[in-house]
């Protein structure tokens, strides 16, 4: 039996659309707290993301409104961490999920347990479409990838071998290293930050996809003899 395990983001939805609902959490919360004006403190998040990325965002955003502070700061992350995000499934994922009905169907991600339970809430999945979610740090950091704990699991809750078990990411630095070793099947998505990275063999993925369109049944049993 075929058993197909998904990253989460950046694989079954945009990562970014993520952010940017949290920046307008954000910005909501520091017009209701400080009278910023909320549309254009979203602006400015969003103008610092696509310049500089997430890092040091609030830092420079409150900076330049001059209400810079390391507790402002933390609230911001507070606020951002635990928002109910607006988010939703890509549609390749939507129509792959459906193509793949009669599998068995789980996601494993990092992140923190909060974040990433509060994105699996927010997109919503039927029980046809995923089966169970797995965030590895409820398992504790050490479990996070590349540490095959959950793909185990997962094997041993479905009774395969992990040469049955799929697992399509979309980060070459994390998401294969630690599950090849073990005979996994392993699938990498052209897309999202990590779409340019390259690595050594042994970070990569045994296929290559751009889009979860290009995931078929055909795909599958041509290349991993299924």
């Amino acid at each position: 039996m075929m058993v197909l395990v998904f990253d989460l983001d950046d694989t079954l939805y945009d990562e970014i659309t993520f952010v940017k609902s949290g920046y307008k959490a954000v910005a909501g919360w520091l017009h209701q707290h400080y009278g910023l004006d909320e549309a254009q403190v979203y602006h400015d998040l969003e103008a610092q993301l696509m310049a500089k990325g997430r890092d040091n965002a609030f830092n420079e955003v409150l900076g330049r409104y001059g209400i810079f502070s390391t507790a402002i700061v933390r609230k911001c992350l507070s606020v951002y961490r635990l928002h109910s995000p607006v988010i939703r499934l890509n549609e390749d994922a939507v129509k792959c999920l459906e193509r793949f009905r009669e599998y068995p169907k789980y996601i494993v991600t990092d992140g923190n347990k909060i974040v990433q339970g509060a994105k699996i809430k927010a997109l919503d999945f039927k029980p046809d479409q995923i089966k169970k979610a797995f965030v590895t740090y409820r398992y504790g950091r050490k479990h996070s990838k590349p540490s095959p704990y959950c793909f185990l699991k997962i094997s041993t809750l479905e009774g395969v071998s992990p040469e049955n078990v799929i697992y399509i990411g979309d980060n070459p630095n994390k998401d294969f290293v630690g599950i090849k070793p073990l005979g996994f099947k392993t699938i990498r998505i052209l897309q999202g930050m990590f779409k340019d990275v390259r690595k050594e063999a042994a970070y990569e993925a045994d296929l290559n996809i751009r889009s979860l369109n290009e995931l078929t049944e055909d795909l599958i049993r041509k290349n991993f003899n299924l």
